[in-house]
C-alpha cells in the first residue's frame, strides 16, 4: 500500500499534471482508507482553486 508521502507527493502533482492511470488508482485507494490525507487533498484543492482566483494581473499591482 501507498505510504501518506507518496500520496500527499501524487496529490500536489495532480495540481499541475493529470496522473497517470496507475497513479490515480494508486491515490484513490489509498485515499478511501485515510482520513489525514482525505483532508490534506481536501486542502491542496481548496488552496489551488484560491490560487486560481489570483491572476496574474493582481499580483502586477502595486501595494496599496
Amino acid at each position: 500500500m501507498m505510504m501518506c508521502k507518496e500520496a500527499t507527493r501524487l496529490m500536489s502533482l495532480r495540481q499541475d499534471r493529470p496522473l497517470t492511470f496507475q497513479e490515480r488508482l494508486s491515490l484513490r485507494l489509498h485515499l478511501a482508507m485515510c482520513g489525514a490525507c482525505r483532508e490534506c487533498d481536501r486542502q491542496f484543492t481548496l488552496l489551488h482553486e484560491a490560487g486560481r482566483h489570483l491572476g496574474p494581473e493582481e499580483e502586477d499591482e502595486p501595494p496599496a
